[in-house]
C-alpha cells in the first residue's frame, strides 16, 4: 500500500475528541471506569471468540488498555495498537504494573499499522472505526482480514446507525440528549465531526472485505457488536 500518495488519508490528524492529549487520556480512564467493567468485558470477548492460552490477539485501537490488560492474562500474546501515543503510554503502564510481558505495544492505526509478525488468531476493535470515512473503513477491514489467520475472528464494536434514514433528526436528537445527560458533550462532537455509518453499509463493508458475519448484537442505543470470521478456505 502506497501510504506516501498525496491522496492517502491521514489518520493521525485530529478527528473528534483529541485523544493524543495526555490530559484527555487520563480523563478517559476516570470517566469509563464509572460505567465499565473491563475485566468482565474481556471475559465476554474470550468466551464469544473462543480464545485460549495459545492464541494471539490484536487489540486494534486499544486506547488506555482496559481490555488489553485482561486479555493478556488469558492468551499467548496481545498486540496493543493505537494511533495515540498518550493512550498507548497509559496502556503500557497498566500492563507493566500488572507485570505482563506478553504485550507488544505498537503505534499505528487501521491504515498505517504494519503487522510484521505471523497473522493473529483474533482482532478486537472497539468504538474506533468511526474515525474513518466509509471508503477508508473498507480499506481498514481489508487490512484486518489480511492480518488474520484463516478461521480467525474479528470482534468489531462501534457506533452504527440503524434508524430509517428519514427519521435521522429525532433519532439523533434522542441519542445525543440521553448521552449528554449521562456523560458530557462527546456525542455532539461525534455527530458533527466523526464518521459513524449506517448498519447496511457496515454489513457491506465487512462482507466485501471477505468476512462471514456470525453475529450482530445491539449492546445499547446505536452500539452494534459484529462477530465475524475469516473463512478457513479462501477461493481465488
Amino acid at each position: 500500500m502506497n501510504k506516501t500518495a498525496a491522496w492517502f488519508y491521514d489518520e493521525f490528524k485530529h478527528c473528534g475528541v483529541d485523544y493524543s492529549d495526555a490530559a484527555i487520556a487520563d480523563e478517559y480512564d476516570r470517566r469509563h471506569e464509572n460505567f465499565r467493567d473491563f475485566q468482565a468485558e474481556a471475559e465476554q470477548i474470550i468466551q464469544v471468540l473462543g480464545l485460549g492460552a495459545d492464541d494471539t490477539v490484536m487489540d486494534l485501537a486499544c486506547g488506555t488498555g482496559g481490555i488489553t490488560e485482561h486479555l493478556a492474562k488469558r492468551v499467548k500474546t496481545v498486540y496493543a495498537v493505537d494511533i495515540s501515543q498518550a493512550m498507548l503510554d497509559r496502556c503500557r503502564n497498566k500492563c507493566e504494573q500488572a507485570r505482563l510481558s506478553n504485550v507488544r505495544f505498537c503505534r499505528g492505526g487501521f491504515l498505517t499499522y504494519e503487522h510484521t509478525a505471523e497473522p493473529v488468531d483474533a482482532i478486537i476493535s472497539q468504538v474506533a472505526l468511526h474515525h474513518l470515512p466509509d471508503m477508508w473503513k473498507q480499506v481498514a477491514m481489508l487490512r484486518c482480514f489480511d492480518m488474520l489467520n484463516p478461521g480467525g475472528a474479528l470482534l468489531l464494536v462501534d457506533v452504527v446507525f440503524s434508524f430509517a434514514p428519514r427519521e435521522y433528526m429525532p433519532a439523533i436528537n434522542t441519542w445525543v440528549d440521553a448521552h449528554v445527560r449521562q456523560g458530557g458533550p462527546e456525542p455532539l462532537t461525534h455527530i458533527k465531526e466523526e464518521f459513524s455509518t449506517m448498519d447496511w453499509i457496515m454489513q457491506g463493508i465487512l462482507e466485501r472485505a471477505g468476512f462471514a458475519i456470525e453475529q450482530v448484537q445491539d449492546r445499547q442505543s446505536f452500539i452494534k457488536v459484529y462477530v465475524c470470521r475469516k473463512p478457513t478456505h479462501i477461493e481465488c
